[in-house]
């Protein structure tokens, strides 16, 4: 299997949340948990990040049992330990402490080395007239690409 296979995506961050600030994470993972990322089978819709303790945590990510593990099967919800630097985690916490900011999951990948990463992001909730300004500028590009290709 080659690394850049697995490419999890959150479809509604971009859309409900103007991202700032990304930054890439490794995560604490256990053995089937690992195995059933691999085969693209987890899912970021609804999940979000907190800044406990000096530690990065992904709540609400569902990674679905791995179809061959037995007793030691995973928990589907489970809450999952990020891997940051310690200034990178001050950086975080200074910056979704603002109102309005929150840690948003954004991606989950496979790196060269086998190891899985994600791309978490600081955003800011959009507003509704900004969602329907997001909808009409993607609607126009589809109309101008569709006027190119005649």
């Amino acid at each position: 299997m080659k690394a850049n296979q697995v490419n999890i995506k959150n479809k509604k961050a971009h859309f409900n949340y103007e991202i700032g600030d990304t930054y890439t994470a490794g995560m604490v993972l256990t053995g089937t948990e690992i195995k059933s990322i691999r085969e693209g089978r987890a899912n970021l819709t609804d999940s979000y990040c907190v800044v406990d303790h000096g530690e990065v945590w992904v709540k609400g990510m569902h990674v679905s049992e791995y179809f061959y593990g037995s007793y030691n099967n995973h928990e589907s919800r489970r809450d999952r330990k990020l891997l940051l630097s310690k200034k990178e985690i001050a950086k975080i916490a200074k910056q979704s402490s603002d109102a309005g900011f929150t840690i948003v999951p954004l991606r989950i990948f496979i790196n060269e080395k086998g190891y899985a990463k994600i791309v978490i992001g600081i955003g800011k909730g959009k507003k509704e007239y900004d969602k329907r300004q997001t909808i009409k500028e993607r609607e126009d590009r589809r109309d101008i690409d569709r006027m190119f290709k005649r």
